[in-house]
């Protein structure tokens, strides 16, 4: 029928039928009539001839309910294809509408047909054109993800097809869609190169499944380690330790090399490679060469085996013979250096120890880095052979005359010499009066008068001065020396000159909290106590006098044998004019002075000095006395320039960056590590390896997953 028929054409004549509507429940027969009409238009047809149409709305809902599909998006459905456009294919989905399906995603679209059933995956329900949009290649992904999903949960093997390698991996074929292939999951050993294995086809198991949009990562060496487990307990069964075998060197690391012993890993520790000491495996093995190993020890329950190669020759101490013996010369290289040595390497196997005090007579050697270096061919002299403990101890420094046979006979005590200041501490000067011969000047031999805090005081390092040997001991090897001995001892006359009752005046050198110390005349120190600066108590030195004051003195006691001289002011002010009292109360405004400086008139709490007072020469002890040099003066002459070294380092980093030591003096300690059994499986046992490695393979699913994405 035509919508443009009009009043001057023939009505159409048209035949009841029967009409069937398909449904499940009903069917509806319309009787045959014949009908001749003129109609004006199609609707006044429609209102005329749909009256008798005996379908009422509940029957017509529950046709439509029945014949028309629920759909919803994000499903999957089936689809009949209804009409192929150039751009996009028409779908009936048993739906209101047609579903539309860009043409772009089916694969050799010319193929398909106007009826054939495919299947779909639901974007979306109504666009913005109001369609049913839908998605071939969704559906296709969903099928094959369904696939790979069973296929891991059952974890079947599945064979794929390797298409490129990228970082950390390859990129695999499967089910159509791209997978990765971890470098660490390709075989049992680490692989070298990925190249060899482009377009072969190997089968897998899928280790990572979890989500549509993340790629998905397969594994070969999972179906080689399940082969080899097999192959592991049956070798395992047959292996006795002891057994000598031959095998092939598959991968080197820094402790150890992994041998191939007929389909199982053993692992050759670095220490049982060689008697001699090996910095690197590789420098005694390389990569897929064939050695012979012996089995040293078994772990059935761990699959581990550790073999060597050392064990199948002879040690060498026990052919050393009588080849070093004491005072034998011998040449090594230095391989290793400790806090307390250097060890070299004599020959493979036998090391000597050169001990930190065996390298220089005269040298205060803090670490052996400062006269060896690692790698430096160096001549020793045996010292001591222990071959049940396979130890043996040489040294350099015998290798010179000992410098301090004939100290003695050249340096006479009372001698007179020269020598360089080389050295300040805490308790003297160290004064070299030869090279490599240093004596030492303590404190208490630089000044006969001065009480000295520091010998900085009176020397600068680097002076050139004269000095006197004191004392000469070879054995413990040292020499003490004096400044002061090259003048007379002057406190003979300092009897006389600083006699009890003597007066004189001196300026205040330093305070401190139980009195002053004064510089007397011929630069000799002198001690007034608290209680003799004033008649009054003097709570505070300092609030009363200062450093410079000159105080008048009277010497209340002297004693030449230990060099003390007692001064007090209150017996040098007693019995003098009032003028001269007054004056120095004013200069000194002790709190109550006034009160007990009335002459010769005085109160009884202010007594007269007594001679013997314990407290007194306690204090003179304390601040008059020496250190006394240490007992083992080498090694505090090294712990002393080693905190001026970090003070001095301390300081310079407040300002600016330390450079870096020169590599002599880099401390290198190269640790004996006891030989370990590992897992006979090279690439698990290497746990830092496999961490290694799966970072990496972390990194190259992100790569690969972008060729993946196909939401």
């Amino acid at each position: 029928m035509s919508e443009n028929t009009n009043a001057n054409q023939k009505p159409e004549t048209i035949n009841s039928e029967t009409v069937k509507v398909s449904g499940n429940q009903m069917d509806a027969v319309i009787e045959k009539q014949s009908i001749s009409k003129k109609y004006p238009n199609i609707a006044e047809f429609m209102e005329q001839n749909f009256k008798s149409f005996d379908v009422n709305d509940d029957k017509y809902k529950g046709l439509t309910e029945n014949t028309i599909a629920t759909v919803k998006k994000d499903e999957l459905i089936k689809g009949k294809i209804v009409a192929i456009t150039k751009d996009e294919i028409l779908v009936d989905i048993n739906f209101k509408s047609y579903g539309v399906v860009p043409k772009i995603e089916l694969l050799n679209a010319e193929t398909y047909e106007v009826g054939e059933e495919i299947d779909l995956y639901v974007e979306n329900v109504e666009d913005a054109t109001g369609r049913i949009m839908l998605s071939r290649r969704i559906a296709d992904f969903m099928r094959i993800w369904a696939d790979i999903t069973s296929l891991y949960k059952k974890q079947e093997v599945i064979k794929v097809k390797i298409l490129r390698s990228i970082k950390g991996g390859m990129v695999v074929d499967l089910l159509g869609i791209e997978a990765f292939l971890p470098g660490s999951q390709i075989d049992i050993r680490p692989v070298r190169d990925f190249s060899v294995w482009l377009g072969k086809n190997i089968e897998v198991k899928i280790v990572k499944a979890n989500n549509p949009t993340d790629s998905v990562v397969v594994s070969h060496k999972i179906l080689l380690e399940e082969i080899v487990a097999e192959q592991r307990k049956a070798i395992m069964s047959k292996l006795e330790i002891g057994l000598v075998l031959e095998g092939v060197v598959k991968a080197i690391s820094d402790f150890g090399v992994f041998v191939d012993i007929g389909g199982i890993d053993g692992l050759v520790h670095i220490t049982d490679l060689s008697w001699g000491r090996v910095i690197h495996p590789s420098e005694v093995v390389e990569l897929d060469a064939t050695v012979r190993v012996v089995v040293l020890d078994i772990d059935a329950e761990k699959g581990r085996i550790s073999l060597g190669m050392k064990q199948l020759t002879p040690h060498p101490w026990d052919s050393i013979g009588d080849r070093y013996v004491e005072g034998t010369k011998v040449e090594g290289k230095v391989v290793s250096l400790t806090e307390y040595g250097a060890f070299i390497e004599i020959e493979k196997g036998i090391e000597g120890l050169i001990h930190i005090s065996e390298m220089s007579w005269t040298q205060h050697i803090k670490y052996p880095g400062q006269f060896v270096a690692l790698g430096q061919m160096v001549e020793a002299i045996v010292l001591t052979v222990d071959k049940d403990e396979k130890k043996l101890a040489v040294g350099m420094k015998q290798l010179t005359p000992d410098p301090w046979k004939d100290l003695v006979e050249r340096y006479p005590v009372a001698s007179k010499i020269k020598g360089v200041v080389r050295n300040l501490t805490q308790f003297g000067a160290f004064v070299e009066i030869e090279k490599g011969v240093d004596g030492l000047v303590h404190l208490s031999d630089l000044s006969w008068t001065k009480k000295l805090l520091s010998p900085g005081e009176f020397l600068n390092k680097g002076d050139e001065i004269d000095v006197v040997v004191l004392n000469v001991d070879p054995e413990q090897r040292r020499i003490s020396l004096g400044v002061k001995q090259l003048t007379e001892n002057p406190w003979e006359k300092f009897e006389e000159t600083f006699k009890i009752g003597t007066e004189t005046e001196a300026k205040i050198d330093r305070i401190i909290e139980k009195g002053v110390i004064i510089e007397l005349p011929y630069q000799v120190d002198g001690f007034v106590p608290v209680s003799q600066l004033s008649f009054a108590p003097v709570r505070n030195v300092a609030d009363y006098f200062q450093v410079g004051d000159i105080l008048p003195l009277k010497v209340v006691e002297f004693d030449k044998d230990v060099r003390k001289i007692v001064l007090s002011v209150v017996e040098c002010l007693r019995g003098k004019d009032q003028s001269i009292i007054d004056r120095y109360n004013a200069d000194h405004p002790v709190p109550n002075a006034d009160r007990y400086s009335a002459g010769s008139e005085l109160p009884e709490d202010v007594p007269v000095y007594q001679p013997g007072d314990k407290e007194i020469d306690e204090v003179i002890k304390q601040e008059f006395s020496y250190p006394e040099p240490p007992a083992d003066i080498i090694t505090a002459v090294i712990e002393e320039e080693t905190k001026t070294a970090e003070t001095t380092e301390e300081t310079f980093n407040d300002v600016t960056v330390i450079d870096t030591v020169e590599e002599s003096e880099t401390v290198e300690t190269v640790d004996t590590v006891e030989s370990e059994t590992v897992d006979t499986e090279t690439v698990s046992t290497v746990e830092t390896e496999n961490k290694e490695e799966i970072s990496e393979d972390e990194k190259a699913e992100e790569n690969s997953s972008s060729a993946n994405q196909l939401f």
